[in-house]
């Protein structure tokens, strides 16, 4: 089964020669780079969800944090350090 994962866009550079608009993305203390040639108006501080290094679409931080939420109930957080600023906030 494949998976978008949601994180939150750290920076943003241009790669490849002016090519490729990459960014650096933040998965709960994991930073991994991703394609932003699929959302243009992606921008720091966004969330996006990342399939295979690309991202494929923008989503709001309620969502981000319901999906974190959702993969720490079913133990698929093990490897993420710092996952609290995008689980959802207790009531």
């Amino acid at each position: 089964m494949c998976l978008a994962i949601p994180g939150k866009i750290k920076s943003i550079e241009i790669q490849y020669g002016g090519m490729v608009r990459m960014a650096k993305v933040s998965f709960g203390g994991i930073t991994k780079e991703a394609s932003l040639e699929m959302l243009p108006d992606a921008d720091v501080d966004d969330y996006v969800l990342v399939h295979v290094g690309v991202a494929i679409s923008k989503v709001n931080e309620e969502e981000a944090q319901k999906t974190f939420k959702y993969l720490e109930e079913i133990g698929e957080l093990g490897e993420l350090e710092d996952v609290d600023e995008y689980l959802p906030k207790s009531e």
